[in-house]
């Protein structure tokens, strides 16, 4: 039968005539197949059926009643809920919003290279292909003790039904009309030697499905690239193709379900304005009178909500206006982001956190980065370069306003001030202290995809004496994001086959609330519920999932007290 050449439709393998040569390995750990019912659990608690797996929980918290004299009064809580999951794992698409980017190609090609097992040469080894750098596919959890009282760790991705990446029908758009393999080739990040034996598999894929191209929103400097784009400036008739794309890939490819995940440029941020994209209706009329301040993510994420396709923001623009949060919530749509975390921010942070749970109190971060992939290029625009400074940011906010004992909060330094504080370089309201805080990113075209980054941390330490720690980070950049982007797609299809219900309040399941903050782990700006604190240290994100899949098989969150190791 004839490969399969249609642009948004999974490739076909080609004779193994066309591949040249290549190099078969036993299968990498972190790529291998493994059953979908590898973990079960015995309890009363936990239930199997044909279709779903239920189960009971028990959520543990605390009120807290802040007193006069620095007094606390805790009355500990207890919410039973029910979570059901549906066993049978759908057959899904990722259709991604430049497709042929670093991340998009090199992502193509990865899940090309596991599907057909495929190794290569570098300068020391023959490399086997795997998934590292997932935390699903690439992490273990901590299952309890064996019968000698050992530790007994098991794949992340064993502890419920999830999509193999290998599975991942994969299309999308491009504002590029470059070939997957001749992007691949033009991205420069894999090693020759494996671009060598995928471009024939990453031929059939054809080219990428025309994109929106709105000069004003992306650098100067991308405008050579864009010779696939959707014609006119009518922004309803942009939406209504796109919507018809992603209805079209899923039918053509009998999917049942499709992620749609922006991995394109850095975008400026919109503004966001009264009557135009604060609420559900105002947007999807701003996006019918093609206003300026409606951005090409923005028009994506309205279709994939229209269309019931969880959207995924991989990069640092608010995408995610309050008219898209709105609109959202009211069609019950999952939508998650903002900014793929890889390298640099999450590094800081774990350190940021380590130093103040240590009682050590940074005085400043700086951070500086240079790069020459496209994305470096794209973000050496002013306007570009923004959106990226406000993600990588507020990523020390949590960790600092959670110890009073080092950081005056807002209101003592108001009293301290006699009056509100002046709001922040960026417009937002004031915080309490907190440290000084710079990002700096230059581009640099001959180190390509590696990108350097350097970061120093200047702290207080015991007797005003002063500490400073300087780290040097380089890391191939789309070789560390392209993973993030498996997890979340793999991690978004999973929570919208999870329902829960509140037990003595709900009659029935319900789905989660749209907004997937349990993404958080490997985003640099995590989209959270509007009025609710966001969470950026590492652990707590990590536990977070981690506590949050476990209690859907009926078990309690990790516990590091190993109680049995400190009594008689």
């Amino acid at each position: 039968m004839a490969p399969n050449t249609s642009p948004s439709s999974g490739a076909a393998s080609p004779t193994a005539s066309v591949v040249d040569a290549p190099f078969f390995s036993p299968v990498h750990p972190t790529s291998a197949r493994r059953p979908t019912d590898a973990i079960t659990v015995e309890s009363v608690n936990t239930t199997y059926s044909e279709e779903y797996i239920t189960a009971q929980f028990q959520n543990r918290g605390a009120d807290v009643v802040v007193q006069e004299g620095d007094r606390f009064l805790i009355k500990p809580t207890i919410k039973p809920f029910e979570f059901r999951t549906k066993r049978k794992v759908p057959k899904t698409g990722l259709m991604m919003v430049g497709w042929g980017g670093n991340n998009g190609t090199t992502l193509t090609a990865t899940i090309v290279a596991n599907k057909h097992n495929i190794s290569w040469h570098n300068k020391s080894t023959v490399q086997q292909p795997n998934y590292i750098g997932s935390l699903l596919r690439a992490s273990t959890i901590r299952l309890g003790l064996d019968a000698d009282g050992k530790d007994i760790y098991a794949p992340l991705s064993d502890l419920l039904p999830m999509v193999h990446p290998n599975d991942l029908v994969l299309g999308g758009w491009d504002i590029s009309g470059a070939r997957i393999d001749e992007a691949m080739t033009r991205a420069a990040v894999l090693e020759w030697d494996l671009q060598r034996q995928v471009a024939p598999y990453l031929k059939e894929y054809g080219a990428p499905l025309p994109s929106i191209y709105y000069p004003d929103y992306i650098a100067a400097n991308q405008s050579e690239r864009a010779d696939n784009v959707l014609p006119g400036s009518d922004k309803q008739v942009h939406l209504e193709q796109i919507r018809k794309d992603i209805r079209d890939f899923k039918a053509k490819n009998e999917l049942d379900q499709v992620i749609v995940f922006w991995t394109a440029n850095t975008e400026r941020y919109s503004d966001i304005l009264p009557g135009v994209n604060d609420t559900a209706d105002n947007i999807l009329g701003a996006i019918k009178g093609s206003h300026e301040e409606v951005a090409p993510s923005t028009v994506f994420a309205v279709a994939s909500i229209l269309e019931g396709a969880p959207f995924i923001n991989g990069a640092p623009q608010n995408t995610f206006v309050p008219g898209v949060m709105e609109l959202a919530e009211r069609h019950g749509s999952f939508i998650g982001g903002d900014d793929l975390k890889s390298g640099q921010t999450k590094l800081k942070s774990v350190l940021a956190e380590f130093l103040v749970n240590a009682g050590i109190k940074p005085l400043s971060i700086a951070s500086y980065n240079h790069l020459g992939n496209n994305d470096g290029w794209n973000l050496s625009s002013d306007r570009q370069f923004r959106s990226k400074e406000i993600s990588k940011s507020s990523v020390v906010d949590d960790m600092v306003a959670a110890n009073h004992l080092l950081y005056k909060t807002k209101e003592e330094l108001e009293a301290a001030n006699g009056g509100p504080l002046p709001a922040g370089k960026d417009g937002k309201a004031a915080k309490g202290e907190h440290p000084d805080h710079i990002v700096v990113i230059k581009y640099v075209p001959a180190v390509g995809d590696s990108k350097r980054a350097i970061d120093e941390y200047y702290s207080e330490i015991l007797g005003g004496g002063r500490s400073t720690i300087n780290i040097f980070n380089e890391c191939e950049d789309s070789l560390l994001a392209t993973p993030l982007i498996l997890d979340l797609a793999i991690l978004a299809e999973l929570l919208t086959r999870i329902n829960y219900k509140e037990v003595g309040k709900d009659a029935d399941f319900k789905p989660l609330y749209p907004v997937l903050s349990l993404l958080s782990y490997m985003l640099k700006a995590p989209l959270v519920k509007p009025g609710t604190d966001v969470v950026n240290s590492l652990s707590r994100q990590r536990n977070a999932l981690e506590t949050f899949l476990k209690a859907c098989i009926g078990l309690e969150g990790s516990s590091d007290l190993l109680l049995e190791t400190r009594i008689w």
